[in-house]
């Protein structure tokens, strides 16, 4: 347009992509190191090493009207947005929802114990905790009335809605960090937190921003949870961090969380909830005797999803056949590639984290990793069936 300037290509490029070549300590250390500043939560009891920490009584007893609501969501978003990315809600379950969920949970880890099955981990190794996944639906399906009356909870709803907005979609996993169980690595979550850096680097810098606001975690601590049990470690103010989710490998962002994390101790039926982006790690559990139960809890929001229904499988089986032949004609193999990521999942989420869990890694392979793979190495389409109907087994948690 007439009149204006472009910035220099250089330039423009650097908004839009973020470069692992750029992570500097120094720059997260602005982010960490500002503090949080009290005035900014009123509605707070206690800012504790950074953290507020609210009553939740005394949130919901404020949050009766509409109006109020909306001055305690505020405070809220701006605590996990742009202040310390975290805070703490105190008494957030009474014993009479926790106990019965409690004992659910712990019958649970018991048969699965019994079994003999594994849950793998995405930040630790597998075996070194007892995890539930998905103890949402299991604990639904085992006691609706426990579910109902655990889920019912308005602390939870107050800060989902801030966060989300309405039609979010609740998950959770139950982790058990026994005695002795070591720390995870630090992290960002889900989703660009279950990739590596490179990875996370094909993402456009605004997609790094929406990544944080498309879920919130959470976790309700299901026993008291003091300093030598191993609380989760946090670092208020990352979440700002640009670059935070091609970090995490980073040496030096490890020596940096170990010498500045905070931990927050919590008494049962306390629950934290934070930014998605906020740099963390479950803590090492030093105790003798506590075996360290939470709730992790994963709320995503009702936009991550797409407008039709697409039978994807459907769909690579019907076009595998046109793929070989596009790549036996010399088509480029990054055409090809073009062409599978239509038809096929590219997600490798959702799935059932019991039949298809992240041994290998942080993520199983999607259904487009495997169409790509099969036209590559020139399957049959018997065996491509066989694969994508096990993996499919596997993602609908029907099979092992």
């Amino acid at each position: 347009m007439a009149g204006t300037v472009s910035p220099p290509a250089a330039e423009t490029t650097k908004r839009a992509w973020l470069d692992p070549a750029d992570v500097r300590v120094e720059d997260l250390r602005t982010h960490v190191e500002r503090g949080t500043d009290t005035a900014d939560h009123p509605r707070a009891d206690a800012v504790r090493h950074g953290v507020p920490v609210y009553r939740a009584g005394d949130l919901l007893a404020e949050a009766a009207t509409p109006q109020g609501r909306r001055a305690v969501q505020a405070e809220l978003v701006h605590t996990l947005l742009d202040g310390p990315g975290i805070a703490v809600f105190a008494g957030a379950f009474g014993t009479a929802e926790l106990a019965p969920a409690t004992a659910e949970f712990e019958a649970m880890i018991a048969e699965q114990r019994a079994s003999g099955r594994r849950a793998g981990d995405h930040f630790a190794t597998p075996g070194a905790n007892d995890r539930i996944w998905n103890a949402v639906e299991k604990l639904a399906l085992r006691a609706p009335g426990v579910f109902a009356a655990y889920y019912a909870n308005p602390v939870l709803a107050l800060v989902c809605e801030a966060w989300l907005g309405p039609g979010y979609q609740v998950t959770s996993q139950v982790n058990v960090v026994n005695p002795g169980g070591a720390a995870q690595s630090p992290h960002r979550d889900y989703h660009l937190g279950f990739m590596d850096a490179d990875r996370a680097a094909r993402y456009p810098a605004h997609v790094h921003r929406l990544s944080a606001a498309l879920t919130l975690q959470g976790a309700v601590a299901h026993c008291d949870m003091p300093a030598e049990s191993g609380p989760t470690m946090y670092l208020p103010g990352s979440q700002t961090w640009s670059h935070g989710y091609l970090a995490a490998d980073r040496a030096e962002v490890r020596d940096y969380f170990a010498a500045r994390h905070v931990q927050q101790p919590l008494a049962a039926g306390d629950a934290v909830f934070f930014n998605p982006a906020l740099i963390h790690g479950a803590g090492h559990n030093r105790s003798a005797g506590i075996r360290r139960m939470a709730n992790l809890l994963q709320v995503s929001s009702a936009f991550g999803r797409a407008m039709e229904s697409v039978d994807r499988a459907a769909t690579a089986r019907a076009v595998f056949p046109a793929l070989l032949e596009l790549r036996a004609s010399g088509v480029d193999d990054e055409l090809v590639a073009n062409a599978v990521t239509a038809a096929a999942e590219g997600y490798a989420f959702p799935t059932d984290l019991d039949a298809d869990p992240p041994v290998d890694g942080l993520a199983p392979p999607s259904p487009a990793a495997v169409l790509l793979r099969a036209v590559r190495e020139g399957w049959d389409p018997a065996r491509l069936d066989d694969v994508l109907a096990t993996q499919a087994a596997r993602r609908r948690g029907t099979g092992t």
